[in-house]
């Protein structure tokens, strides 16, 4: 029997490949007609790339492909998408698993399998995005989420730049889809349910299932919007709920209307970091007025960078070429005195002494004297992340 066109595409991430193999194992025996594609990126620094296919009886073939470039970008662009809508043309398979490697993030697939171009036609004539799955091992989760650890001290680096943290990495990956699977979390119901809750506060739009049940499949017979996916995970519009406690794993979202004091600021991050495992959002210098910062932690590592200007800097005909969720989001913020100025970073950890993070937080900002100083300013030689914040300009 020929499958109609657009075919399914199922997309499963993680940086754990023992819980991403195993839920990709899962959907193969849940349909026996689909197949599973992974490129092996283990050696895309000596400009090798494997591609394995197989079914769920087995390996169906092993190719090396050559890249003008070994990159990842190149892998999506170059190799994936023309192999699926090759494969969607012939019509043999139901649906397509897409196993993506462990330090991957699922967004720029997800993006490409949706948003390409193939012989001047959308990919979506030959393929539809069902489900983006992330999938996570729950004997490692809270340890990977709290690591130091660089990518490249694992061997899982996908580029010779690639300076990114594996806290970082994993944190992304579970952010992004709407589905997530735990792996080995019925082993220890304790563990499990922690982790449950860890997936659930980071991402509270996806489902959690565990890989050991076919709960998993029944999450593929819908569709990903990848557009929707961005607004979503895009720092300067979040709306992140203010608190959430399960078990010990708390979340809080410090929200205020005046501006961080660059120096107070700069000497707390220690406190303020270092405490929980996750912590993202947008926040308002009183050094830089006029520009949202973006605030995203992950582990002990924490990068802060200009997202542009706050909506109330800007002329009112601008408004025009903003997104519609970035003035929702400003309109829920709007204060008279500031406009969309203030602070909204949401911490997530467990055993997380709340009330004390936001004490510490407090006291970072601008007093109400400070405020009503008008004569008030901050030089450079003021301020801990002038050359940060003006290098990343």
């Amino acid at each position: 029997m020929t499958q109609a066109m657009p075919a399914r595409v199922v997309l499963v991430a993680g940086l754990h490949g023992a819980a991403r193999t195993t839920a990709v194992d899962r959907l193969l025996h849940a349909d026996p007609r689909a197949i599973a594609i992974h490129h092996d990126l283990s050696r895309i620094g000596e400009g090798e790339v494997q591609r394995v296919t197989r079914d769920r009886w087995g390996e169906i073939d092993r190719t090396r492909v050559d890249l003008v470039h070994a990159c990842v970008s190149c892998t999506l662009r170059e190799d994936l998408v023309p192999l699926l809508c090759e494969l969607a043309e012939r019509g043999e398979y139901s649906s397509y698993i897409v196993e993506a490697w462990d330090g991957v993030e699922p967004r720029p697939i997800a993006e490409a399998l949706t948003g390409t171009v193939v012989n001047r036609r959308p990919v979506t004539r030959w393929l539809h995005l069902a489900a983006v799955i992330t999938a996570v091992s729950a004997d490692r989760l809270v340890a990977d989420l709290s690591t130091k650890d660089d990518m490249v001290d694992r061997g899982l680096a996908v580029a010779e730049e690639d300076d990114r943290t594996v806290a970082e990495v994993l944190a992304e990956q579970i952010e992004y889809p709407t589905a997530l699977a735990l792996h080995g979390g019925g082993r220890d119901p304790q563990v499990g349910a922690q982790c449950t809750a860890v997936l659930t506060q980071l991402n509270p739009a996806a489902a959690v299932v565990p890989t050991e049940k076919d709960a998993l499949h029944a999450l593929t017979g819908g569709g990903f919007d990848p557009v929707a996916a961005a607004a979503r995970m895009d720092p300067a519009a979040a709306q992140p709920p203010e608190r959430c406690e399960m078990g010990e794993v708390r979340t809080v979202t410090w929200r205020r209307s005046r501006p961080l004091h660059p120096a107070r600021l700069h000497a707390a991050l220690d406190d303020v970091v270092g405490v929980s495992l996750r912590s993202r959002g947008r926040f308002w210098l009183a050094s830089h007025p006029d520009t949202l910062l973006v605030w995203d932690a992950a582990g002990s590592s924490l990068a802060m960078q200009p997202a542009g200007p706050w909506l109330a800097a800007l002329p009112d005909a601008a408004w025009d070429l903003v997104p519609e969720h970035r003035k929702a989001a400003a309109t829920l913020d709007w204060a008279p005195e500031c406009g969309d100025r203030c602070q909204c970073i949401s911490f997530t950890g467990v055993g997380l002494d709340t009330d004390r993070l936001v004490e510490v937080l407090d006291s970072c900002l601008l007093t109400e004297e400070e405020v009503a100083d008008a004569t008030l300013t901050f030089d450079r030689a003021d301020d801990p992340f002038a050359e940060l914040l003006d290098t990343a300009s």
